[in-house]
């Protein structure tokens, strides 16, 4: 089974060039904050629920989007994040 990546998801890079098991996070990732729902079913069949799960408590940044979807997909708190820890420890301006 291969994982078909979009051009345009991986505009910044060589696309011939992703290892897509050596280079896992980078593409979960890009996939699940800038994908189309298909390419995130792909994704979890690729990978499997449990990759993806991981990968994405690890991240470093999610837009709140993204994050609130993982929180749902996973059945898991947004506190539980990664990403989330490290926006409470880095306050930035209130969003009035």
């Amino acid at each position: 089974m291969t994982l078909h990546l979009r051009p345009s998801l991986f505009w910044d890079t060589d696309i011939q060039n992703i290892d897509v098991q050596k280079h896992k996070a980078a593409v979960i990732e890009r996939i699940m904050t800038r994908g189309h729902f298909d390419e995130f079913r792909a994704l979890m069949q690729f990978y499997g629920k449990d990759v993806v799960k991981k990968t994405m408590l690890n991240a470093r940044w999610l837009d709140k989007v993204t994050l609130a979807f993982c929180s749902t997909i996973f059945d898991i708190s947004e506190t539980e994040f990664r990403c989330y820890k490290l926006a409470q420890s880095n306050p930035g301006h209130w969003d009035y």
